[in-house]
């Protein structure tokens, strides 16, 4: 039956196997993944609750009527999304309602998480040894999974559609001078020595590529690296936002739940009738320890997705700022720097270029390198290519670190980096020798 489809129809049929296929693996790499972000979801939110209940046991044994302050506490704790918290000594009390969680299918919940996770805590209750049982409720994190999941699905589906459908009309128009070179040589062995493909347009490009193997195989080349160029920036931006949201979830969640803690027990302390300040100053600097790790998680996400600074300040004060910002994470590594002005206020393009090739280099210099000294030079330079003189803004950063293995591959923020580079019309070098690596970028001054 292959073998009596037509080549549209084959194209197509691939076309659409490639597509259902590579979205049936993306889909299944999801349901796999999310197994092992329940766990680790329930771990975190049992192990803060338990941290949170031996935090509170002392002002809760302090209290008139423990007993009753421990009653409450495991109230206020029982409205929490994922996790409950039950006398066991009181085995018929049920956590009070909470909000509806959002549906996942069964199926799905016993796939990722068939059974609640629950931990025995002893505890002292005026000198009275008790238990307190921690549930984790995990349904809302399945269902949010289960919702990124048909997310994808609706919307792989509706990319794959569209690719498919677009694929078909350009296959179907780059197929049709096939048409006219078939009746023109079905003429001539009919005898018609006269018959000719008109000259101009897609037939005489057909005629052109029959003519020419070696034409043919640089353009196979040619598309094959623009897949692969494709294939690539798809998978960078992916890689990007799969990170951007691992970050987000495992960064600010921890930081809010502590936070919410914190302060519910700060707003208890007037309850206890005695002003402790001792245990206020306690939560306050708990507070405030948190929100300044979220500022600083902010921060570095805003970083990287836009430079601050940059359009307001130029790239001399951003590249100052982030300079800075090195040298106080890192202040055992001397980072030398020479800038010299490249010439490209006016280009947005040219300038954000010039800042992320610095970010990405001095990135991979802390955290691969194990460097003691960086040298930062960016410089305006000129050089001839084909025939005119262009202006390129020169940024050069070198380490002594341990260099770079033979084979060595170079990671997804360099090649990004050069085929962007490529795309404006730069270049990017990256040598490496026993002492240290040397990264080398030209920046076209006119990139757009």
């Amino acid at each position: 039956m292959w073998q009596n489809w037509s080549l549209r129809t084959r194209i197509n049929v691939l076309l659409a196997l490639v597509l259902t296929l590579g979205l049936a693996i993306n889909i299944g790499r999801l349901v796999l993944e999310a197994a092992p972000r329940v766990l680790a979801e329930d771990q975190s939110v049992i192990r803060l609750t338990r941290a949170f209940v031996e935090t509170i046991m002392d002002e809760v044994n302090e209290a008139p009527d423990p007993g009753a302050r421990l009653d409450r506490i495991v109230g206020d704790l029982g409205q929490l999304r994922h996790v409950s918290v039950r006398r066991q000594a009181m085995a018929g009390q049920s956590p009070p309602p909470g909000e509806p969680a959002r549906a996942a299918p069964s199926w799905f919940i016993a796939l990722v998480h068939p059974d609640k996770t629950s931990v025995s805590m002893p505890v002292l209750v005026a000198g009275r040894a008790e238990t307190l049982v921690i549930t984790s409720h995990p349904d809302d994190e399945i269902a949010e999974i289960w919702d990124g999941i048909t997310t994808q699905l609706i919307v792989g589906s509706a990319i794959a559609v569209a690719i498919f459908g677009i694929t078909m009309l350009v296959v179907g128009r780059a197929l049709a001078p096939l048409a006219d070179l078939s009746e023109a040589m079905s003429r001539i062995e009919a005898g018609a020595y006269d018959a000719r493909v008109q000259p101009g347009g897609a037939p005489a490009r057909w005629l052109s590529l029959a003519q020419s193997a070696a034409s043919s195989g640089a353009l196979g080349e040619a598309v094959e690296e623009k897949r692969r160029l494709a294939e690539r920036t798809v998978s960078l931006q992916d890689l990007e936002r799969k990170e951007i949201a691992r970050e987000l979830h495992d960064e600010f969640g921890p930081h809010l739940f502590a936070l919410r803690a914190h302060a519910s027990a700060l707003m208890r302390l007037p309850e206890s009738g005695t002003l402790d300040v001792a245990a206020m100053r306690r939560h306050g600097q708990a507070i405030l320890d948190q929100v300044n790790a979220v500022q600083q998680f902010n921060r570095r996400i805003l970083e990287r997705l836009r430079p601050v600074g940059l359009a307001e300040l130029g790239l001399r004060e951003a590249l100052g700022a982030l300079v800075r910002l090195w040298r106080e994470s890192r202040p055992e590594v001397a980072i030398e720097t020479r800038f010299t002005d490249p010439g490209i206020r006016s280009n947005e393009t040219a300038e954000l270029t010039v800042y992320r090739v610095v970010q990405e280099a001095l990135t991979n210099v802390f955290r691969h390198a194990e460097a003691s000294s960086v040298d930062v030079t960016i410089e305006p330079q000129q050089q001839v290519a084909a025939g005119q003189r262009r202006t390129y803004t020169r940024v050069c950063v070198r380490d002594d670190g341990r260099g770079l293995a033979p084979e060595h591959k170079l990671g997804f923020g360099l090649t990004g980096m050069r085929e962007r580079l490529l795309a404006l019309g730069g270049t990017l070098t990256v040598a490496s020798t026993g002492t240290g690596v040397t990264i080398e970028a030209m920046v076209p001054a006119d990139a757009a």
